[in-house]
């Protein structure tokens, strides 16, 4: 089974164990109990299998982005980061983290709408993959404060894969070039 769950769609299982990579993954909810929500979701994330420590951040809240930019009228968000060191293959660890948006309600009916989890794959080690199913890293996660933030706390050295440091990426978006 593990042999399966490191190897990714369309790769024949390897007899070598696929090396640990760090996951950065964020997290994000408003609607509910959010902080709860939080908690849960990370505590579903430590109990995946081929992942053998996360580390997370503390939630901060930010104003809820839509298609047409900032919506002060909806509901804010609490945002957190968790770096999971997994062996999963990077595309067996989205489903996993779209089946756990699933357990906890969530819909995908309007695009950047509400939601009562959002689990966003975000880096996986150095892997850059411009795949329609999996985009490494996140396509976006540069021009975005609500995951710079809490990824720097937990890790002040991180580095987005294409980018640079992660400290960089948030001081250029604070001075308003997110180039």
């Amino acid at each position: 089974m593990s042999r399966r769950l490191a190897s990714g769609i369309g790769e024949s299982p390897s007899h070598t164990a696929r090396a640990a990579a760090t996951a950065v993954v964020a997290l994000g909810a408003n609607l509910g109990d959010r902080a709860r929500t939080l908690e849960d979701a990370v505590t579903e994330l430590a109990r995946l299998p081929l992942t053998t420590a996360v580390v997370t951040s503390e939630p901060i809240e930010s104003v809820a982005v839509t298609l047409d930019g900032p919506d002060a009228a909806a509901p804010a968000y609490l945002n957190s980061i968790a770096l999971l060191t997994t062996r999963l293959a990077p595309n067996v660890l989205l489903g996993f983290l779209h089946a756990i948006e699933n357990r906890h309600g969530r819909e995908r009916r309007v695009r950047w709408g509400d939601r009562t989890l959002d689990l966003d794959l975000i880096a996986y080690g150095d892997v850059i993959s411009e795949d329609p199913a999996l985009t490494l890293p996140h396509p976006r996660a540069h021009e975005r404060d609500f995951v710079l933030v809490p990824w720097l706390t937990a890790d002040p050295d991180a580095e987005l894969p294409g980018r640079g440091r992660v400290a960089d990426l948030l001081e250029r978006l604070r001075a308003g070039d997110d180039s």
